[in-house]
């Protein structure tokens, strides 16, 4: 199996945890930790949030509010085969929802 995945964490705008939505997906966020987007790629991290920012197969939320990568929450994690970085991204996103992360992502 080619181990060539990651997973990914993106620091979003606060702007981006007020959305209704958002805020519904998240209802035990606490607010002085940050809005983030959880996602997985088959490329470099640092390349696939270029991709995003440059509107490439972008979530609309890491396009109009992503700010930079947060390697500190995801590295460690890296790199994974596809199917191990699907349930990374679940899991990852799960975890940090826990801890009171706003997430967005993480399917």
């Amino acid at each position: 199996m080619s181990v060539h995945h990651n997973v990914y964490v993106v620091l979003l705008d606060d702007r981006a945890a007020s959305i209704s939505k958002v805020r519904a997906t998240n209802p035990d966020r606490d607010p002085k930790k940050p809005c983030i987007y959880v996602g997985m790629t088959g490329i470099d991290p640092v390349k696939r949030f270029k991709k995003h920012k440059a509107g490439y197969k972008a979530s609309r939320f890491v396009r109009k509010y992503g700010v930079r990568l947060m390697p500190e929450l995801y590295e460690d994690l890296n790199p994974l085969t596809y199917n191990e970085a699907v349930i990374a991204e679940q899991g990852l996103a799960r975890k940090l929802r826990k801890e009171g992360y706003t997430v967005i992502g993480g399917h």
